[in-house]
């Protein structure tokens, strides 16, 4: 009996290595297993949400791995959706969202033996890998474009939910505004202080309108879904946008002036390339300009929106970033000092 299953195991074997022969991939690369929990946005919130689900695709298609995607309905369900794909033993489990934070540290406690991944906040845990973007580095990109777009001397800022993470953006954009025109004025709403923040399209274009209305021409806003909301509006005045987390310039040609992007797809995949590795890495990993970790979004969308001259003027202001010769200025930095 015992040599009867030592054959059929062998043959077995055998037919998996032929098959991985076929293929092209590893024949364990389909056992390696994915859980990712998103942030009540959804995989089709067009923006941080979205360019997450689009790193596990890729991984799914390139490396052969299976993943599941779990979409959170409120800031309670991350904990049990968390907790399920652990007791499940999946071998990466990530976390979308620095709502998330709290429920990572909680569940990760109670399966040592799991690896979690955080992005967009910090928990210190030896099985926590917690994945963080230099927001305010890109944001003083935007900031300079919009200043030097700008014909009416007042830019916008419309945040989505009022924390530090956004505050963030926020003081990044107002620095490269006023590192470039120091007389432009920046005008700054939030449309809110709870989750609904991210998904409020109404509020975004209200508070769109206003700033519009005030003599706003470009307005950068970072509030997940309720973008949307913003891009209705600067269609309707004939004025610009800028999007944020992912490339958004599709989504009104011609009216959204360029995206900051969060390589949030760039981030899980890649982790998710070196899980599969057997490589893991705990503690905080950083993405910022120096390895396009964020950035700014040229396609076809917006390329005639900027001039030659602009486009040369802030590949200059992101070598010196990068250099260390321009230091933008970091609200989590200044907040801690205070």
């Amino acid at each position: 009996m015992q040599r009867h299953w030592m054959g059929r195991h062998l043959l077995m074997s055998l037919i998996a290595g032929l098959l991985g022969l076929t293929t092209g991939r590893p024949v364990w690369a389909a056992s390696y297993r994915v859980g990712i929990v998103l942030d009540k946005g959804g995989k089709d919130d067009k923006s941080f949400n979205a360019a997450a689900f689009k790193g596990a695709q890729e991984a799914e298609k390139k490396l052969g791995v299976q993943t599941k995607v779990l979409e959170g309905r409120d800031d309670n369900s991350s904990e049990p959706m968390l907790r399920s794909l652990a007791e499940k033993k999946f071998d990466l489990i990530f976390a979308i969202g620095f709502s998330q934070a709290e429920a990572v540290k909680k569940v990760a406690a109670q399966f040592p033996d799991r690896h979690f991944v955080l992005v967009d906040s910090t928990v210190t845990s030896p099985n926590v890998a917690s994945v963080i973007f230099e927001e305010h580095e890109a944001s003083y990109l935007i900031g300079a474009l919009a200043a030097l777009t700008s014909k009416t001397g007042k830019v916008g800022f419309v945040g989505g939910m009022d924390i530090p993470l956004i505050r963030r953006f926020q003081m990044g954009y107002e620095a490269g505004v006023k590192g470039v025109k120091p007389q432009t004025k920046v005008l700054v709403n939030y449309a809110g202080v709870t989750g609904e923040s991210w998904n409020n399209p109404p509020k975004g274009k209200e508070l769109a309108l206003t700033q519009y209305n005030q003599g706003v021409d470009v307005i950068f806003s970072a509030a997940g879904a309720t973008n949307m909301g913003v891009f209705d509006a600067a269609e309707e005045q004939k004025k610009l946008a800028i999007g944020c987390d992912s490339n958004q310039n599709w989504i009104k040609p011609g009216f959204v002036l360029s995206s900051l992007l969060k390589r949030v797809d760039v981030a899980v995949f890649k982790i998710i390339e070196d899980g599969q590795k057997g490589i893991f890495h705990s503690g905080i990993i950083k993405y910022g300009l120096s390895d396009q970790g964020v950035d700014f979004a040229v396609d076809q969308n917006n390329e005639k929106l900027l001039s030659p001259e602009i486009l040369k003027k802030l590949a200059s202001l992101k070598a010196d970033i990068i250099a260390g010769k321009i230091k933008v200025p970091d609200y989590y930095v200044v907040a801690k000092a205070k």
